[in-house]
């Protein structure tokens, strides 16, 4: 694999991004890619190790080795086709999967020396759809069973795809204008533009999905009649119940869900709406919450203008470096990490919790916290009460779990974290299936993804056995 001893020679190149005074003026993609020379470099210094831990890194088990080394030999069909084995959309993950692979990557224990394999995986997706590589692979006959996939996040598609290649019928039912889940609507333009979405549903439609937009299942579309009507039905609708703040003041103008402002700025981007229903433009935001969501407000923020943006977090500052005494490699390192957001502008404080929300007519203007011990319970430190402008304030605490209206009509059980009850993809309701966030909580999308190909499988062995409500054979949807 790659060039003997090129890890030794070579130093990892750091994924190329336009400049935060350039891109906050857009909404365009700010990751670039490697040149090809560099980029082939970068796919020499993976050193053919014994065990590759990457693999156990990625939920999708992809073939990282293998694709590293076909770059190298500027094999990039090929590479292509050790992708598309494991993972239906590396497009989706090379731009948003925090790269869990090169965590556990060997070359990773000379902590930030890792091969840099999400830029790689990029590049191999990126030169396919411009060579044109990538087309729709219908399957070459069809069982006549029918199944309805409810969601078309990652996990969704990915499901849907899947059973469709092993020629069943499937139709995806979306409840909002397009499909994409969170992908579409909760994660901006500069880290994803739509078209890159787009042209996968593009696809699936070739390849004979059928994507059904603005029906709600339990709200427009019956759900027992969906049941009935369909072989068998994944319920794939995503975890996006979000936490909440008890705090006095939480019922002010100008408080919100973070993901009621994303869907906003997201939609005027598409040209769906012409004016979003909340702005930061000119006003002192808050952000609560440190993950990607949150990041993603600080971002949309700053390009909306805002008058200031500061991003708190519950969770005490983690330390610069792996500790090893409690994620050591290969693990996920919890070690202190600077959003792309933060490199925009803004500022971020750590073991803070709100205590209350103020303002007048209505309308929040401030938020008071005191600092906390960073660790649960985290109880107050007496004496660091602070009062900071709030004109806005996003709620990105992360997400409880799937909503329950469906779930309550087609009466499928749900686990103790109010999760789909479906451990090996299979609901309590014969035929009815879960996958992707609403079974397993809130996750990656690297994740998603593999929820979604390891549920066709699943729904694929039920429709070829006794327990389906068919006769017909079915192929395989393992492809």
């Amino acid at each position: 694999m790659g060039e003997l001893g090129a890890f030794m020679k070579l130093q990892r190149a750091e994924t190329p991004e336009r400049p935060p005074a350039e891109r906050v003026h857009d909404r365009r993609e700010f990751v670039t890619t490697l040149p090809l020379v560099q980029l082939r470099e970068q796919g020499a210094r993976c050193m053919e190790c014994g065990v590759p831990f990457c693999h156990s890194g990625c939920p999708l088990g992809n073939l990282i080795p293998d694709w590293n080394d076909l770059v190298y030999r500027d094999r990039f069909r090929e590479a292509l086709d050790q992708l598309h084995r494991t993972n239906n959309f590396p497009e989706f993950t090379g731009r948003l999967c925090p790269a869990p692979c090169e965590a556990a990557c060997v070359l990773e224990i000379d902590e930030g020396n890792a091969v840099t394999i999400k830029q790689i995986e990029l590049s191999i997706v990126n030169r396919a759809w411009e060579e044109g590589w990538i087309v729709p692979q219908p399957p070459a006959e069809r069982t006549g069973r029918t199944v309805a996939v409810v969601g078309s996040g990652p996990a969704g598609l990915a499901c849907a795809q899947q059973l469709n290649r092993a020629g069943h019928l499937v139709t995806v039912f979306e409840r909002d204008e397009a499909a994409g889940g969170l992908l579409r609507f909760g994660v901006p333009d500069f880290k994803i533009e739509k078209q890159v979405v787009e042209r996968r549903l593009q696809q699936l439609r070739a390849e004979g999905i059928e994507l059904r937009f603005g029906a709600d299942v339990g709200v427009d579309v019956d759900a027992a009649e969906l049941v009935a009507d369909h072989d068998a039905v994944v319920l794939a609708t995503g975890s996006r119940v979000p936490r909440d703040l008890p705090v006095p003041g939480r019922e002010l103008d100008g408080v919100h869900f973070a993901m009621e402002y994303l869907y906003g700025q997201n939609r005027v981007t598409a040209g769906a709406i012409a004016a979003a229903p909340l702005t930061a433009a000119g006003k002192h935001v808050i952000v609560i919450g440190g993950g990607d969501t949150g990041a993603d407000c600080v971002a949309s923020a700053h390009r909306e203008q805002a008058a200031s943006v500061t991003q708190i977090e519950l969770l005490g500052e983690p330390p610069a470096s792996r500790p090893d005494d409690l994620t050591p490699w290969p693990l996920w390192p919890m070690k202190l990490r600077t959003s792309y957001a933060l490199t925009e502008g803004g500022e971020r404080s750590f073991a803070i919790s709100t205590t209350k929300l103020t303002g007048r007519l209505g309308a929040v203007e401030q938020i008071h916290w005191s600092r906390n011990t960073g660790v649960p319970p985290f109880e107050l430190v007496p004496g660091t009460e602070e009062t900071h402008p709030a004109e806005l304030v996003l709620l990105a605490m992360g997400f409880l779990g799937p909503e329950t209206a469906l779930l309550d009509q087609l009466g499928v059980e749900r686990d103790t974290r109010g999760s789909i009850a479906a451990g090996e993809f299979a609901t309590s309701v014969p035929g009815v299936f879960a996958a992707g966030d609403a079974r397993r909580g809130q996750s990656l999308i690297v994740w998603a993804i593999d929820e979604g190909r390891r549920c066709a499988k699943a729904v694929d062995a039920w429709l070829a056995g006794d327990g389906s409500r068919a006769a017909a054979p079915a192929a395989t949807a393992d492809r």
